[in-house]
């Protein structure tokens, strides 16, 4: 319980200072290929699917697998323990498998199609040393 509380206070922290999330952005000054999706995950609950579209493409698809990720990681950890237990035969299916490579090469498309400028071009990012700078 300690742990869990300990990674949300630290997450807490880095969304009040603002510090930029991504280490790919915050290092390189690229976006990776998820850059926006936060964003457009917002703009979506709040409404605007246009505006989220334009954050990221994948948003429809992405932000509803991210939350159902999360949500059964959460589950899983309330749930406490218990005896490990094979994956679901679909999980473990060749179906699965072609989806998660497609979904893959989805995403690695959008972001190499945003770094050649299409489909809004891609998404400005912040350096942890702009962001340094930036709080002088």
């Amino acid at each position: 319980m300690s742990v869990a509380l300990a990674v949300c206070g630290m997450l807490a922290l880095i969304l009040l200072a603002r510090v930029p999330f991504c280490p790919l952005a915050g290092i390189f000054g690229i976006p990776c290929p998820g850059c926006g999706l936060s964003r457009a995950t917002l703009a979506l609950l709040h409404g605007n699917v246009r505006q989220a579209l334009r954050l990221h493409p994948l948003v429809l698809i992405l932000g509803p697998l991210f939350a159902f990720s999360v949500g059964a990681a959460a589950a899983r950890y309330v749930r406490g323990p218990r005896a490990r237990t094979a994956p679901s035969a679909w999980l473990a299916s060749r179906t699965a498998t072609v989806l998660a490579y497609a979904l893959l090469l989805s995403t690695l498309s959008v972001w190499g199609a945003r770094f050649l400028g299409y489909l809004g071009g891609p998404v400005p990012v912040v350096t942890f040393a702009e962001w340094a700078r930036a709080q002088r």
